[in-house]
């Protein structure tokens, strides 16, 4: 619904509307504005291009919308989308702080922010990571169905990193069904011995699994409490960046 008096609220209420209903009437209910108010705005829209008469007595994005869309994706960069919520995190928790993208049958480090620690993680920016052992591959895996993972997993290989490594697809399904429910991941020194992490899925404007963010530290820095009160952090942060990357809210994950 829109702030009464508000033109321009009402034609991005009515241009956003246009997405999923294409009767007036539907878009009237949708977005609290008068039918002949709604019915106004689409001519102007339909004038501008960015909608258009569908030929059945409704409308549709017009060819304008994917115009300046192509336009704004071609320098459309998720780290920097993501660079605020990522500083917040890093703020809060002092733990090295990352944001992997999805690329295939891995992911890959878009940023990293090292830890107020005499340290620094091995891990740096265009650098790939597993999904089965890593903990924003895990918050990544556990948002694909149980037969994609099985996929991947038959590419890539479960390969044994450490003794904590899962190895067995099967053991890796039940696994992620856990991760699934909390809604974050935990790699407790299962890719690099001494290192733990906790991360949570990140999602892209259509609702699917794009990468995930993580914090990360050495085990004496990080116990298994640390990663389980810090979870609610990451979770929500992960949350910002997807809501940054254009997830609706319902498409987030609580």
């Amino acid at each position: 619904m829109v702030r009464e008096g508000s033109s321009i609220d009402k034609a991005l209420a009515v241009l956003e509307a246009i997405a999923d209903h294409h009767r007036v009437t539907d878009i009237a209910a949708a977005t609290g504005v008068s039918k002949s108010t709604v019915h106004r705005i689409l001519q102007s829209l339909v004038e501008w291009g960015f909608v258009r008469a569908d030929g059945s007595g409704g409308y549709e994005p017009g060819p304008r919308i994917l115009t300046l869309a192509g336009r704004v994706m071609t320098r459309f960069d998720p780290a920097r989308q993501a660079g605020a919520a990522l500083r917040s995190l890093h703020e809060r928790t002092g733990y090295t702080t990352h944001f992997a993208i999805r690329n295939g049958d891995e992911a890959v480090y878009v940023e990293k922010l090292e830890g107020r620690r005499p340290y620094q993680m091995p891990s740096r920016v265009g650098m790939s990571l597993r999904l089965h052992s890593t903990a924003i591959g895990k918050a990544i895996l556990a948002e694909l169905p149980d037969a994609e993972v099985r996929e991947i997993a038959g590419h890539t290989g479960l390969v044994r990193l450490t003794p904590n490594t899962i190895i067995d697809v099967e053991a890796l399904v039940a696994h992620l069904a856990e991760v699934r429910a909390v809604g974050y991941a935990i790699d407790d020194e299962e890719n690099v011995p001494g290192l733990r992490c906790v991360a949570a899925p990140v999602f892209d404007h259509t609702g699917r699994v794009l990468g995930g963010i993580s914090i990360s530290a050495l085990v004496m820095d990080m116990d298994r409490d640390d990663l389980e009160g810090f979870a609610a952090e990451v979770v929500t942060a992960a949350r910002e960046v997807s809501v940054a990357l254009g997830a609706s809210s319902p498409l987030v994950r609580g």
